[in-house]
């Protein structure tokens, strides 16, 4: 089983930064360079929704709304992945949560594809 555990969130102000980190362990047949890591961030009242994703060649995409302000990456020697996160907004306030897909899945920020999931991190950006 394959563990996902989040931290680095916190509460801001509009326009600060937060660095978020996830860090994985366990084992699911795969190693973690093989993985689909993402972000996707729920807030109350709202559907689940992709933030970004990194992939094992290093592609990375974003949600339309990240618009430049959020960065992705990775350390496969620790396995962990990060979000940092700059020019936050009031709309931003949401549970982050990481997550993983084995491959073959290589791109794509729907949820159903993602096999592991983390417990969440809460954003709260105030105006």
């Amino acid at each position: 089983q394959v563990q996902l555990v989040e931290s680095g969130g916190g509460s801001v102000q509009a326009g600060g930064s937060l660095r978020l980190s996830c860090a994985v362990s366990g084992s699911s047949g795969y190693t973690y360079s093989s993985y689909l890591m993402a972000w996707f961030r729920q807030a109350p009242g709202n559907e689940r929704e992709g933030v970004a994703h990194i992939n094992s060649f290093g592609y990375e995409y974003y949600g339309d709304f990240v618009k430049g302000r959020f960065t992705i990456s990775e350390d496969n020697a620790k396995n962990t992945l990060y979000l940092q996160m700059d020019s936050l907004k009031p709309e931003d306030t949401a549970m982050y949560y990481c997550a993983a897909a084995l491959p073959p899945v290589r791109f794509g920020l729907s949820a159903h594809e993602y096999n592991y999931w983390g417990q969440g991190t809460q954003v709260t950006v105030s105006s």
